[in-house]
């Protein structure tokens, strides 16, 4: 009788799934970073409008009327220098994203346009103001 060597054992290995999970692990954390989330939680208007434009400065005004250039609390009478220090030297045509929530009276978003329009007129830019919104459900 010939014996067979052979014999299924029923073990696998799995030291290429610990490196694949590691790989995965480390695919997941450098992609999270790569994504910024809203600084600032904001209820903001509904639009079917959908202009995108690059942002290179973005406010925000809370419900509670603060004002931020990106996420730093500024105050109404510093806004325009913020700003200003928010766009890059030698930008002409920058995009303001403003985010305001949608309790927000017109006069706090009237207060950043007159920002911008000062910005504007002392460097002779053409900066513009977007009003973000949210997509109507």
């Amino acid at each position: 009788m010939i014996k067979q060597h052979n014999h299924i054992r029923p073990e696998s290995s799995t030291s290429s799934m610990s490196d694949l999970v590691f790989l995965l692990l480390i695919f997941f954390m450098i992609t999270s970073t790569l994504i910024s989330p809203n600084a600032v939680k904001l209820l903001l208007p509904e639009s079917n409008s959908k202009t995108m434009a690059k942002q290179n400065v973005t406010v925000y005004i809370d419900e509670n009327h603060n004002f931020y250039v990106g996420e730093t609390a500024v105050d109404p009478s510093q806004l325009q220098g913020d700003i200003a220090a928010g766009i890059e030297s030698g930008i002409t045509d920058a995009c303001v994203v403003l985010r305001a929530d949608k309790t927000v009276e017109v006069q706090y978003i009237v207060t950043v346009i007159d920002a911008v329009n000062a910005i504007n007129d002392a460097n002779g830019t053409k900066h513009k103001v977007i009003l973000a919104t949210a997509p109507k459900k």
